[in-house]
């Protein structure tokens, strides 16, 4: 039996300087499913999360059904910190996390809370580093523990394994199949098949309007749909 959907798209169109970025796509995301878009670049596939998101003006209607308290968590694909910014990863991950600022230092609690979720992200030791020194996969796996606490009713990522090595893509999979055991849904763009086979319980293929959807297991003609379709080009959408 289909789990019922936790957010739906009905006819969402988007279009900036007379270009088409998203035509017409309508797709539904079920409660604890992670879902994964796939497309060539330029397919709309950021965009259409910055539309979920309400960061992008859209026509049409995307309609959330949440079960709790409707709390999102994302990570971006592009994050850029100010290396001037003398922000280290524990002031980062403690500005929604206690009332007073963090230039005050942090509470006890908060620190406790803090090292723990450096230790179970595989970055324990690195509370005091600078969040502008970060490797692009550190920098990764610390949005991605702020986007977790507290824990979201759904997940956004787009690119979540960029920049990561192999070892902590493997930790970085075995985190979402844990959240999805919690209850959390994920939507999630991806660009790496193979992730997607391991993951995903429904797929999405997009190229500005759904071009297929279903599990991995029909969808992943996915090879042969995806070799069909144009890539670049447009205008640096993806």
């Amino acid at each position: 039996m289909t789990a019922p959907p936790l957010v739906e798209l009905i006819d969402v169109s988007l279009r900036r300087q007379r270009e088409d970025l998203l035509a017409h796509v309508s797709l539904r995301v079920a409660c604890g499913d992670i879902h994964t878009i796939v497309g060539p670049n330029g397919a709309g596939k950021t965009t259409l999360l910055h539309a979920v998101l309400g960061l992008s003006a859209f026509s049409g209607r995307i309609v959330a059904h949440w079960r709790r308290d409707g709390r999102i968590g994302f990570v971006p694909q592009n994050f850029a910190v100010d290396p001037t910014l003398p922000v280290t990863v524990e002031d980062f991950l403690a500005l929604t996390r206690q009332s007073r600022p963090v230039c005050f230092g942090l509470g006890a609690a908060t620190r406790r809370q803090i090292r723990s979720m450096l230790d179970e992200a595989g970055l324990g030791g690195l509370g005091s580093r600078p969040l502008s020194v970060l490797s692009g996969g550190e920098l990764r796996r610390v949005l991605l523990s702020h986007a977790l606490v507290p824990l979201p009713e759904l997940l956004i990522l787009d690119e979540p394994a960029a920049g990561l090595d192999e070892a902590s893509t493997r930790d970085l999979e075995d985190r979402l199949i844990r959240l999805k055991r919690e209850g959390v849904t994920v939507l999630m763009v991806s660009h790496d098949l193979a992730q997607v086979r391991r993951l995903a319980d429904r797929v999405t293929v997009l190229d500005r309007t759904v071009v297929t959807e279903g599990p991995p297991t029909e969808a992943l003609v996915l090879d042969r749909v995806l070799a069909r379709m144009p890539s670049g080009g447009r205008g640096g959408v993806t």
